[in-house]
């Protein structure tokens, strides 16, 4: 049995309407046709002049190129029972080829539903400055099975907008990212999101932006009630255009009661001097929010970020659980597994923070890591394994104060114990009043004896069921985790 049990979720929505009337293209078509199956129309300028009614479909040839973009508005909106249905017939995927402009346009509407379409941008380096589908200040919106590439910006953008579910949407070579939620900053205004089963790879960052962080995979900010389910983010960030903060493959930010489950980030990048790269963030003004049953892996930056810039509002009672983080963090600043920071010096905007459950493995460098600056308040790591190949935390004086351990297991595979240089764990247990219960030791320092620890290749989020290379002795000997072998 898996250490990363996963949870089956199943989430359907109507197809085709049969209720409305549907509008055919196909670049064999001709305009001046009435638009139906035996005589379509060729271009999308000719939805322009279109009045869509609720329940309509618009139909685009698979296999064929549309050049153009398609946009609904608020006179364009479905209902419930009827919604305003666009995507391909016939064999394979229509293409709606944009140049340097959006792709879809979903603007100020309701129940609207996108499938089986791929959107191409002339690409970020090209003359795009664009996002490929941009969802904005709408509701009640389904996206299936939608491909998405060469956009300067994000390859789907969701803005201020409620109820939209995407699922099986791929984004690569896009810019500031493979996937964004956004709204107005610090007003939540997007919210009651689902993120089923996506994947943004290679999105590389946008070469316009030279003031911010870009090339994230995942990223959802100024949001609440969002989940991101069954998602992949990899290789993502590599050519960021500046230094400084780096983009993380799937992360969220001012944000309230969000949830990632049952993900997979690895291999991300950050470009030369820049920071993070990493795998995961909870970063500013989070709070009430929680990552579970993930994978981290390779990421150039840290596996978790738990982080508090100088502006953000308060970040407080977040949770990482049943995650796993391998060989994070050794190219960028993190040089760890976990990595926190404050930017706002003042440890009561970031406080109450709970890691349990939890497995960090790393042969290269620490398994956590403290900024200098990382003023905190009530973070408490419990029932977890730590093991690093010598040091087990950088910066432990950073974090000692505010940060509690209890019921954990520590290993360094050099020193077998290293905190600081400390290299006796009683010694360390005892002075600091960590590990301890009263005056019991509740923590360990024993090989966890993992059986197949640094050599994970695991792809897809849907096989974590299977995913075993962390099985230890130590959870079977009741180590307090959540997950089990048995």
């Amino acid at each position: 049995m898996s250490l990363l049990l996963t949870l089956t979720s199943c989430y359907c929505y109507s197809s085709v309407s049969a209720k409305g009337k549907a509008y055919y293209l196909s670049v064999h078509g001709n305009d001046g046709n009435p638009g139906s199956i035996q005589n379509p129309w060729q271009s999308l300028s000719k939805l322009s002049s279109l009045k869509i009614r609720a329940g309509d479909s618009i139909l685009l040839e698979g296999g064929q190129t549309f050049e153009g973009t398609v946009r609904l508005g608020a006179s364009d909106a479905g209902t419930a029972e009827m919604p305003v249905y666009i995507g391909s017939y016939g064999k394979g995927k229509s293409t709606i080829a944009s140049g340097n402009k959006e792709g879809v346009i979903i603007y100020n509407t309701s129940f609207i539903e996108l499938r089986n379409i791929n959107l191409k941008g002339a690409g970020r380096n090209t003359g795009n400055t664009s996002s490929g589908l941009a969802v904005m200040y709408s509701k009640n919106i389904f996206i299936d099975s939608v491909n998405i590439s060469g956009f300067q910006k994000s390859g789907l953008l969701i803005f201020s907008s409620s109820h939209v579910f995407a699922q099986f949407v791929y984004t690569s070579e896009n810019g500031f990212a493979g996937i964004s939620v956004d709204g107005e900053y610090q007003e939540y205004n997007s919210h009651d999101i689902i993120l089923w089963g996506c994947t943004a790879e290679n999105n590389p960052g946008d070469p316009s932006d030279l003031e911010n962080h870009s090339g994230n995979g995942i990223i959802a900010g100024s949001c609440r009630k969002v989940t991101i389910e069954y998602c992949v983010a990899t290789n993502n960030g590599w050519d960021m255009p500046r230094k400084g903060n780096g983009p993380v493959g799937i992360s969220t930010y001012e944000s309230d009661s969000v949830l990632i489950q049952h993900c997979i980030s690895y291999r991300n990048k950050t470009s030369k001097g820049g920071g993070d790269g990493g795998g995961f963030a909870l970063d500013g003004g989070v709070k009430n929010s929680t990552i579970r049953f993930c994978l981290s892996y390779e990421n150039e930056g840290s596996g978790y970020g738990i982080f508090q810039y100088d502006g953000a509002s308060y970040w407080y009672n977040n949770t990482i659980i049943n995650c796993i983080s391998e060989n994070d963090g050794a190219v960028s600043a993190a040089q760890a597994g976990i990595f926190i920071w404050n930017g706002a010096e003042d440890a009561t905007q970031f406080h109450n923070f709970y890691f349990r459950n939890n497995i960090v493995y790393n042969d290269t460098v620490a398994a956590i890591s403290y900024e200098e600056k990382s003023l905190h308040a009530a973070f408490n790591f419990s029932n977890s394994i730590f093991v690093s190949k010598k040091n087990l935390i950088n910066n432990w004086r950073s974090g000692r104060n505010n940060s509690h351990f209890i019921c954990n297991n520590w290993w360094s595979i050099v020193n077998e114990f290293n905190i600081d240089g400390q290299r006796d764990f009683n010694r360390w247990s005892e002075q600091l009043n960590e590990e301890m219960q009263g005056d019991n030791m509740s923590g360990t320092n024993i090989d966890p004896a993992f059986r197949q620890p640094g050599k994970t290749t695991l792809k897809d989020p849907f096989s974590l069921k299977s995913f075993d290379a962390y099985l230890s002795p130590l959870i079977k000997e009741g180590m307090g985790f959540s997950f089990s072998p048995n």
